[in-house]
């Protein structure tokens, strides 16, 4: 069955975007009104809880246009686009920046309906086509207000959303069981070593110069592009630390004549990555799989000088302790915004357990991962089945 369609523009009372205070002469505030950003449409829904800006009323009554009604739906239009939230029935007076679109919707359609229809490849598909790319990705109100709508019987919508609300719920568990898994490694951490900060149980107390050498990493040549296709060469960015582990699903390739000219900023097994700009403090081992690899000039590997004295997981996790992040942060105070210097992280202090209750550690954290790569892969069969069953659900398949 295929459902009639409208425009979103014609299914809505309003369709409008945020302002950034300071662009009409006012500041945020410490407290107040909860103001929303991108980063702040978070699976289906709104945070306005944590992490979130302030304006006092003042600003907000310069920013009347752009407040927020619960039941709203919010669309992310610019950077990062498509992101769709619903805002929660019992959410506070809210605001937004002009990255996000607000949605209200008449009674012809289901809210829940919509934002699952928004979160749809077909619908992510015609915002993608629309969107202007610049300095950033940009959607427009009225690219926004053309994407065509399926509009079923609202008793229709209502049931479609509450199948996709139960199957999307499955997911939401199933990345929670991830989530703590994830916790689970600092914990063991914990319980095996004490807290860095006041090492109870009177480890050696070391710092990364005396146990490493902290080396940096290089950009491509000026001009030059990653290959658009795979290679032997595999570039190590930033972006692709995620968790505490290389996320190499997303890692891009290297010819191989610009291989050649970098050839000696790669990272080897045993060696600790950390990164030194823009997102600052993100850690990850080096696996056997990226031996070799070459190294962003945003992230520096510490090697080892000499074997048997550390594990490359202990001190990857010790790095991302509060202790460790404590004093990565207090060093970038020091230096230039948004930079750490290779010689600041020589100067991190850090108890020293000896090697076997290291090795010890790294048993129990394999033992995680191999839980954490069973939930990871029925994760990905979930996420196919939900892509799916919306695909079936706007077809009037199901």
């Amino acid at each position: 069955m295929s459902w009639p369609s409208a425009r979103l523009e014609d299914c809505c009372e309003l369709i409008t975007k945020g302002t950034t205070p300071t662009s009409v002469g006012c500041d945020f505030a410490g407290s107040g009104i909860p103001f929303l950003r991108v980063q702040d449409i978070v699976a289906g829904t709104v945070n306005y809880l944590e992490g979130t800006l302030f304006i006092d009323r003042k600003t907000d009554d310069v920013l009347s246009r752009s407040r927020i009604r619960p039941s709203d739906v919010l669309v992310s239009i610019a950077g990062t686009i498509g992101r769709v939230g619903v805002v929660p029935n019992d959410a506070p007076w809210l605001n937004c920046n002009q990255a996000v679109a607000i949605v209200r919707t008449r009674g012809t359609i289901h809210v829940p309906f919509l934002r699952h229809w928004l979160e749809s490849p077909a619908a992510q598909a015609q915002m993608r086509g629309s969107t202007v790319t610049g300095t950033i990705s940009n959607l427009s109100l009225t690219q926004l207000g053309n994407l065509r709508v399926p509009i079923p019987p609202v008793y229709e919508q209502r049931r479609i959303a509450e199948i996709l609300d139960k199957a999307d719920e499955l997911r939401a568990k199933r990345r929670a069981a991830i989530a703590k898994l994830d916790t689970l490694t600092q914990s063991i951490f914990l319980d095996m070593f004490g807290d860095p900060a006041t090492n109870p149980k009177g480890w050696s107390a070391v710092s990364i110069a005396d146990i490493c050498e902290v080396r940096g990493g290089k950009r491509l040549p000026k001009g030059k592009e990653y290959s658009e296709v795979p290679t032997p060469f595999r570039y190590i960015r930033v972006v692709d630390l995620k968790a505490g582990r290389v996320d190499e699903s997303t890692l891009v390739f290297l010819k191989p004549d610009i291989q050649a000219e970098i050839a000696r900023y790669i990272v080897n097994t045993g060696d600790v990555i950390i990164s030194i700009a823009g997102s600052i403090g993100l850690v990850a081992p080096v696996p056997r799989s990226l031996d070799g690899a070459n190294l962003t000039e945003n992230a520096a590997k510490l090697v080892p000088r000499s074997s048997g004295v550390y594990e490359a997981d202990y001190l990857a996790e010790f790095l991302k302790s509060d202790y460790a992040q404590g004093q990565i942060n207090s060093h970038i105070g020091q230096v230039t915004i948004g930079k750490l210097a290779l010689f600041r992280i020589e100067k991190i202090n850090l108890p020293l357990p000896p090697i076997q209750f290291q090795r010890e550690f790294v048993r129990r954290v394999a033992e995680v991962g191999v839980q954490a790569d069973v939930q990871k892969v029925a994760q990905s069969r979930l996420d196919e089945f939900f892509i799916s069953l919306q695909h079936r659900a706007f077809r009037g398949e199901i």
